[in-house]
């Protein structure tokens, strides 16, 4: 009788504007020349509990094989950030964008009206690496358009360094949606606090490699955590070389 009350007092005090998704518990697309682990549902992958974090609408996890990769595809209505971690992705777009991502950089894509385009690993190189996330627009049927850039990680030593947000003329890139990225890389123990810039936004924290621990909750590489109704987080590291990718998005869409 006792664990059956205890049981439902825990069961009632358990937060509801916080989710965990652990690292094992993503969708998988294995191929012989992809490798791809899903947050949330895409593709052949659906988990009726795990379709956005407001928002944000895909992140994928993408190993792809040298010479290998996405032939031409289209997109409309959608903000497609890649992040590239690892190697280099060449893309190519109707808009006459010919390019390498190299690790370190981030692309975005405001699909709009309608594009196409093709993404490969570099032939000669090794395989890449990339995250590859898509943001619900503010905007439909804008006009589509690309953008480039490369990161100075001297800028997000212990700290947050912002790389995407709504205004084109702040720090990052910049995208059709109140959201903002940020990345830091942090040695261990290190603390540190992310403010919310829009009252009513939520934050998705995805740990890249090492871990951390977050309103109470420890998070290992590739582990997911999102959480809303706040107005600042607080985050520590607990293994060296931690790297982590936060993604404030509005919660309604």
């Amino acid at each position: 009788m006792f664990n059956e009350v205890e049981s439902s007092f825990a069961a009632a005090k358990k937060p509801e504007n916080r989710v965990v998704h652990r690292a094992d518990s993503r969708g998988v697309t294995n191929e012989q020349w992809l490798v791809s682990k899903k947050t949330f549902s895409f593709g052949e992958f659906y988990d009726p509990e795990k379709m956005q974090f407001g928002a944000l609408r895909v992140l994928n996890d993408d190993t792809v094989e040298a010479g290998k990769g996405f032939g031409t595809h289209p997109h409309d209505n959608m903000e497609i950030i890649s992040i590239a971690l690892e190697g280099t992705l060449i893309h190519h777009d109707n808009l006459g964008n010919h390019n390498e991502i190299k690790g370190g950089e981030i692309q975005v894509m405001s699909a709009g009206t309608g594009l196409m385009h093709s993404e490969f690993s570099k032939d000669e190189g090794d395989l890449v690496k990339f995250l590859q996330i898509w943001v619900y627009p503010n905007k439909r049927n804008v006009t589509p358009r690309y953008d480039q850039m490369k990161l100075d990680r001297t800028k997000s030593q212990n700290r947050f360094q912002q790389i995407l947000s709504p205004d084109p003329q702040d720090d990052g890139i910049w995208i059709h949606q109140e959201a903002w990225f940020h990345l830091g890389d942090f040695e261990n123990t290190a603390e540190t606090q992310y403010q919310i810039k829009k009252k009513g936004n939520g934050v998705y924290v995805f740990i890249i490699k090492g871990s951390a621990e977050t309103e109470g909750q420890q998070l290992e590489e590739r582990d997911g955590f999102g959480i809303w109704d706040i107005s600042e987080l607080k985050i520590k590291s607990t293994s060296e070389n931690t790297e982590i990718l936060l993604m404030e998005v509005p919660m309604e869409v």
